[in-house]
């Protein structure tokens, strides 16, 4: 089997009597994307620094691909790179010099540091700005080289902590773009993140936090039908046959001026086959369907009792 790029097992992490980790258990693959996701307090930045072996657990394992970050934190770090909620590079220098001095920091040599610094500049659309001074580079720009010099060495698995916090939409969804291609090149990606739709559009897999604990954890889709409130909008052709699908599904609501139907669902393939056999048994036919289940901020408030307005919980803070 393969070896998980993460493995959690009962991780906890307490400052005496307060409790910031609460048995957390997480596993995952390589080469996905997981976003640990939660209101502030949740634990989800500890999470984190304690994969990257910044601070030790009270109790329980954490391994990143095999190696514990207890006992064996030199390999752990040899796998890893990290990109934290604020950006650390070095505003004196100019974009080319901080990822030159990684490069030495990393000890790749100057001819290798030097190729690798040039690769990385492309890549991350910075060639043009890269020998001019940080404080012409927009915060989007910074961003992208923080996360470039995480990957001077390549390595194996990501942590980003609040990766586009402050970025403004379109830098927002360059980081995206980003994520998605080290991803299909392989690389393991575990983000922390309260904007719901950078989680909806990236994560393969999301964990809840709430409280220390894993509340939820699933694809975007099987947590969206973890809460009520999903729904088949159904539109008929006329009056008639939208009468007759009324009294079929007694539970549904009907729109007579658009001549449409709702019915509840969880928005699953088996619900809405049974929709469908129902209709074909009563020989009704449908003009159109659509499939409308809960969005991740209907699941956020279900699961965790805080509202995340505008697809976004409130920003103010740090979580632990």
């Amino acid at each position: 089997m393969t070896t998980p790029a993460i493995e959690l097992r009962g991780l906890r992490k307490s400052y005496g009597d307060k409790v910031v980790l609460d048995g957390i258990d997480l596993t995952v693959a390589a080469g996905t994307v997981t976003a640990l996701l939660g209101p502030n307090g949740a634990g989800k930045t500890t999470t984190v620094h304690i994969l990257s072996t910044l601070l030790r657990p009270s109790a329980g394992t954490a391994l990143v691909h095999g190696f514990d970050t207890v006992r064996d934190p030199d390999g752990v770090r040899a796998v890893i790179g990290l990109t934290g909620q604020f950006s650390a590079v070095d505003g004196l220098l100019t974009g080319e010099e901080n990822l030159l001095l990684m490069a030495r920091l990393r000890h790749l040599g100057a001819k290798r540091g030097a190729a690798r610094v040039t690769e990385l500049l492309e890549q991350f659309d910075l060639a043009d700005a890269a020998r001019k001074p940080l404080a012409t580079y927009s915060g989007g720009m910074r961003r992208r080289l923080d996360l470039a010099m995480t990957l001077v060495t390549a390595p194996r698995v990501i942590f980003l902590d609040e990766p586009t916090t402050g970025l403004d939409p379109r830098s927002r969804r360059t980081m995206w773009d980003i994520v998605r291609g080290l991803v299909a090149n392989g690389t393991t990606v575990l983000l922390t993140t309260q904007n719901l739709e950078e989680a909806d559009a990236l994560a393969n897999q999301i964990a809840v936090l709430d409280g220390g604990r894993i509340v939820a954890a699933g694809t975007p889709d099987e947590l969206k039908r973890l809460v009520p409130g999903g729904h088949l909008r159904l539109r008929f052709t006329d009056a008639a046959t939208l009468d007759s699908a009324s009294r079929l599904f007694g539970d549904s609501t009907r729109d007579d001026a658009g001549l449409e139907l709702t019915v509840p669902s969880d928005g699953g393939v088996g619900a809405l086959r049974a929709v469908l056999d129902r209709l074909d048994a009563a020989r009704l036919e449908v003009a159109d369907l659509s499939i409308h289940t809960p969005d991740l901020d209907d699941v956020f408030l279900a699961l965790t009792g805080t509202t995340a307005p505008s697809g976004q919980v409130n920003q103010k803070g740090m979580t632990p």
